[in-house]
């Protein structure tokens, strides 16, 4: 059960409402945005994909998108090919043991970490955020289609 309440400043906020007897089965997670900056120098930067991380559930995922007419938008010269294959490259690691190769050694967490950690100037993890969800993978797909797409 859910309550919705407006703030005065016209944000809508939910509560969630636990009865006697129901549990609540959601878990922390952590997730971030990847942002695709083309020319530093600018700043501007497009929303390309979203990587969640549910200790709980020993979950790691990530999800792309990337809209090449607004990357080509901000810069003409983008290297689309190049940004893609990061792209790639996040969601392998964070996929099943035959696709993230020697990181699949690792557990979640520390793959999480090494993911959000800048070493590139184009494409760029934005600050981690936290919430509450029943279904990690769900709750990657919602970020995608809320924060991406």
């Amino acid at each position: 059960m859910s309550e919705r309440h407006i703030h005065m400043a016209g944000h809508v906020v939910e509560r969630h409402i636990i009865r006697g007897g129901e549990s609540n089965e959601r878990d922390v997670f952590e997730y971030a945005l990847l942002r695709v900056v083309p020319r530093v120098e600018r700043g501007e930067c497009v929303n390309a994909g979203v990587l969640v991380y549910c200790r709980a559930r020993g979950y790691l995922g990530a999800r792309t998108h990337l809209d090449e007419r607004r990357l080509l938008a901000l810069d003409p010269d983008a290297d689309v090919v190049g940004v893609r294959a990061a792209l790639d490259a996040v969601e392998r690691v964070c996929g099943t043991a035959e696709e993230a190769g020697q990181a699949a050694g690792d557990d979640a967490g520390r793959r999480f970490r090494w993911l959000i950690a800048p070493r590139s100037t184009v494409v760029q993890p934005g600050p981690v955020h936290t919430g509450l969800t029943l279904d990690p993978a769900a709750e990657t797909e919602r970020l995608l289609d809320r924060l991406v797409r």
